[in-house]
């Protein structure tokens, strides 16, 4: 198998869930503690081996590209107030010229058009595809699909309430085997209580560039959209479609409660907020219960 050194990160959406926080702010951008939902999944990204960052973007999202670019103003500002240590910090993961490409999505047609509009970069290699969404504390998810990646499809997944199996990608299951499940098909949003299974697709994919000829030829699904999961199903008579229980932590930061829920996990994981987030949390219960 080709080495994985491409990764899609579809941030084209309007996130209309946090209006009006994302009125002028890509909800890409909101921020988990002191660093923003993308950085997260770009320091993912990196530390899986990934060499080259292609983001799909959208109107209103310059934001992102001014995140991983120099900002001279904010360097020399720092500079003279003698606090020059965050410079580094600020400009860690800005990478050479060629290395990150950004493609706009002039339509919001779903996960699969997203994709689809980086064919041209992708070439004849598998790529990843990482969704800023889904916050994965701990070990690194994407690093853990590659691992297991040989010769087809990879999917991160987890099993969810079988009332909630029409939020996500249902795979039908063919085998398990430890942490990995070999799957004859995935489902788009089933309705509750047709679904072949309850192990859902979470954000994280390692994919074969095939995937770009279905795309092209895949009908619209759930909601008129151009869906990846159908794409992908498409490709299971040829090829094999395997998904990964992932062992970190993850946060649905698509959701309001998603994003509070890792924000405070975030805080008692941080050496320097532990303490005093959990005091807080313990006199906020206290009140409370009075």
């Amino acid at each position: 198998m080709k080495k994985v050194k491409k990764a899609i990160f579809p941030v084209g959406g309007m996130g209309t869930r946090f209006l009006p926080a994302t009125k002028a702010m890509p909800k890409e951008m909101l921020p988990v503690i002191d660093k923003p939902l993308i950085q997260y999944a770009v320091e993912e990204a990196l530390d899986a081996g990934i060499e080259e960052l292609i983001f799909i973007t959208g109107r209103g999202k310059t934001a992102i590209e001014d995140h991983f670019d120099y900002s001279v103003e904010l360097e020399s500002m720092l500079a003279a107030r003698g606090n020059a240590r965050f410079i580094d910090e600020i400009n860690k993961l800005i990478l050479p010229v060629g290395r990150v490409y950004y493609v706009r999505q002039q339509k919001p047609l779903g996960l699969g058009h997203a994709v689809w509009c980086a064919r041209n970069l992708i070439g004849d290699e598998p790529f990843a595809v990482i969704l800023a969404d889904d916050l994965i504390f701990g070990q690194n998810c994407l690093k853990e699909l590659i691992s297991a990646c040989d010769n087809g499809n990879v999917v991160a997944v987890m099993r969810v309430d079988p009332e909630q199996v029409d939020k996500y990608g249902i795979l039908d299951i063919d085998a398990c085997s430890s942490n990995i499940v070999k799957a004859k098909g995935v489902v788009e949003k089933p309705k509750v209580g047709t679904a072949p299974s309850n192990v859902a697709v979470i954000g994280r994919y390692v994919l074969y560039p095939e995937v770009f000829r279905h795309l092209e030829n895949v009908n619209t699904g759930i909601n008129g959209e151009i869906q990846l999961t159908d794409a992908i199903n498409s490709m299971t008579p040829t090829t094999s479609l395997h998904g990964v229980f992932f062992s970190g932590t993850r946060f649905d930061c698509g959701t309001k409660e998603g994003m509070v829920q890792s924000t405070i996990y975030g805080a008692l994981n941080r050496k320097e907020l532990a303490d005093s987030t959990l005091s807080y949390m313990e006199s906020v219960m206290k009140t409370e219960t009075k």
